[in-house]
């Protein structure tokens, strides 16, 4: 009916997709989300389509996208304990640390526990491998990412 390629439509489809699923998730105003479409050379009949469609479904659209969101769980509370093992009836003298961790998480307002038993060399590159996580967070790409993600 549209005397158009099956590919053309689809195409059209996933930009206008993508418009008002970035346009929501950003919350942007109806002033950016104007010179965000007027540079696309659309009408100015179309252009006041866009908006209206915009403005009547960005809540909805971040309901969906809120509801889409994996819900992993949260950090509650942490126990640990420190275990040497100094002897056995074969090894006299030995020493075998073993360092065992509790982990109390939230998920769905329902509490759970994880338990975890390391020896502290793994332990120590655990950390080495968090805190370069955590170093790689501060780089200007990761915080591109995540200020997009919002």
């Amino acid at each position: 009916k549209l005397n158009v390629g099956v590919d053309t439509v689809q195409h059209g489809v996933e930009g206008l997709t993508y418009l008002l699923t970035e346009s929501s998730k950003l919350m942007i105003s109806e002033a950016d989300f104007q010179d965000s479409i007027h540079v696309l050379g659309f009408s100015d009949e179309l252009n006041k389509l866009l908006l209206q469609l915009y403005l009547d479904n960005r809540k909805e659209v971040r309901s969906i996208l809120g509801e889409l969101t994996p819900k992993l769980p949260s950090y509650h509370n942490l126990e640990w304990r420190l275990d040497v093992q100094l002897a056995s009836r074969s090894l006299r003298q030995q020493i075998k640390p073993a360092v065992t961790i509790k982990l109390h998480l939230n998920q769905h307002e329902d509490q759970t526990a994880q338990v975890l038993q390391t020896d502290p060399s793994t332990l120590l590159h655990l950390i080495q491998q968090l805190e370069q996580a955590l170093g790689e967070m501060k780089t200007n790409h990761c915080r591109r990412i995540v200020r997009n993600m919002k």
